[in-house]
């Protein structure tokens, strides 16, 4: 018989995490070797523990699982990555298929069903969500440069060009630019409201 399957799994709500351990430790060939609840902490215990699964949460504090599982597939090449979400924006689903991530579900997803995927996923195979992908398939790909969606992400707490122009080492005016442009390609009448819409979409 095979060893179980080695998984981890972070999510910052200890809750969702505690119960998912407990449910998939009901599955006879699967073994939750580690947890964590934020992004830094996901990949320390990829490299301690070595998982066959990493299951990320999207949002966690500190990086989120897109970035985490990036760094766990640089790190620990064996290791597959999956990403559940309550979030499941099109641009997230787009960020984490480039990042080699290959399982996208919702957190609505059953335990039973979890385990499946998991088993999936660890033979190499990849599962989206259906509802996820027709998502993504209708929203299309970001009008936005990477430039543009860094400074929308920057202006998305109220913050001033002049300390939006400082964090992205830009000048005031190329900020201005860039928001402008960003606000236009959104066809949208400010800056809030264009990251507003470009988080909709998950663009940024």
């Amino acid at each position: 018989m095979n060893p179980p399957l080695r998984v981890l799994l972070a999510d910052d709500e200890h809750l969702i995490r505690g119960a998912l351990a407990a449910l998939l430790a009901l599955e006879e060939d699967l073994t939750v070797v580690a947890e964590a609840a934020s992004g830094p902490e996901a990949l320390a215990m990829a490299l301690a523990h070595r998982p066959d699964v990493a299951v990320l949460d999207l949002q966690m504090p500190g990086a989120d699982g897109v970035n985490v599982a990036t760094s766990i597939r640089r790190e620990l090449p064996t290791c597959q990555t999956m990403i559940v979400t309550s979030h499941g924006r099109p641009g997230h689903l787009k960020r984490a298929l480039e990042a080699g991530v290959r399982g996208f579900v919702p957190k609505t997803v059953s335990a039973q069903r979890l385990a499946e995927i998991i088993r999936t996923v660890h033979a190499g195979n990849r599962y989206v969500d259906p509802e996820l992908a027709a998502d993504a398939i209708s929203a299309g790909d970001s009008p936005l440069t990477a430039r543009e969606a860094e400074v929308l992400e920057l202006a998305a707490d109220g913050a001033p060009v002049s300390e939006i122009a400082e964090r992205a080492a830009l000048s005031p005016g190329t900020v201005r630019n860039y928001l402008s442009s960003a606000v236009s390609k959104l066809g949208v009448e400010n800056r809030h409201a264009a990251v507003r819409l470009a988080r909709e979409r998950g663009w940024v």
